[in-house]
């Protein structure tokens, strides 16, 4: 690995799965997807295996040797499935507990211990990002995010042009680094050529700060996009990537299918 390169993930996996818990009578699972969606933890839901495992994979081949899954104190059963049931051998799994569900940027202050002093990616627990998306971070070689060009992510993603409209847009200046972050924005503000945060990141240390003092979002939470707007107007700098490929959403129990059959022929090797 070059002097430029990460090893630590943060995995935001504390999530209460709201939307995964609704009812869809339209939904084609099984019964143990369909339990495991009833609980809500979709880094668990199987596809094959359980989703995270797919995750965690994929960060081993981008060269991550050390993960911590941010999770609830709810989620025992994910804790016992990486110690007990399924300990890998290729990655290190940590933990770190946010105790209320206040959101993504609160979500990332209890990997501080886990972090140091080191630069370190953030992603969900729900999406699975391909490998040139997380080698793209390696390679920028300092703090950024990977975005994603709109009709990349309709056509290659299973992700609907009305979920994409729930997405952050984002802003580049002309130097290549990140200039605004609006969370939620208006319908009118997407065409097939904006770009969007899927929420995989690579920060400095610096990113805490911008958590600990972001302000409550519209929707009562602290935002992870919010906190990265604070951060940027404070000088920190983020080198953009843009993608054209497409990412797999567990959002809901009609999402589970699709991902299951975009997963079939993947290998995991934990």
């Amino acid at each position: 690995m070059s002097d430029s390169s990460i090893s630590k993930a943060v995995i935001l996996a504390r999530g209460l799965g709201k939307r995964m818990r609704q009812n869809d009578a339209s939904a084609t699972i099984d019964a143990a997807q369909s339990t495991a969606a009833d609980l809500g933890v979709k880094a668990m839901i199987p596809v094959g295996r359980p989703f995270l495992d797919y995750v965690l994979s994929a960060l081993l081949d981008a060269g991550f040797t050390c993960a911590c899954l941010i999770i609830g104190p709810e989620h025992g059963a994910v804790r016992d499935y990486y110690t007990l049931q399924q300990r890998p051998e290729r990655i290190e799994v940590s933990f770190a507990t946010q105790i209320e569900p206040l959101g993504t940027a609160n979500a990332i202050l209890p990997a501080e211990e886990f972090v140091g002093g080191d630069e370190f990616l953030v992603m969900n627990s729900d999406n699975y990002y391909p490998l040139d998306v997380l080698q793209a971070l390696q390679h920028l070689g300092q703090p950024g995010t990977v975005l994603f060009e709109v009709a990349s992510l309709v056509s290659r993603s299973n992700i609907a042009d009305d979920g994409i409209r729930a997405f952050a847009t984002c802003t580049v200046d002309s130097n290549g680094f990140l200039a605004d972050i609006v969370e939620k924005p208006a319908v009118e503000c997407f065409d097939a050529g904006k770009l969007v945060s899927m929420n995989c990141w690579r920060f400095g240390p610096e990113i805490f700060a911008a958590c600990r003092d972001v302000p409550l979002s519209p929707r009562g939470e602290y935002e992870l996009p919010l906190a990265v707007k604070l951060a940027i107007q404070r000088g920190m700098k983020l080198k953009v990537a843009i993608s054209k490929s497409g990412v797999l959403d567990l959002s809901r129990r009609s999402d589970i299918a699709a991902v299951t059959e975009r997963l079939k022929n993947v290998r995991v090797s934990l």
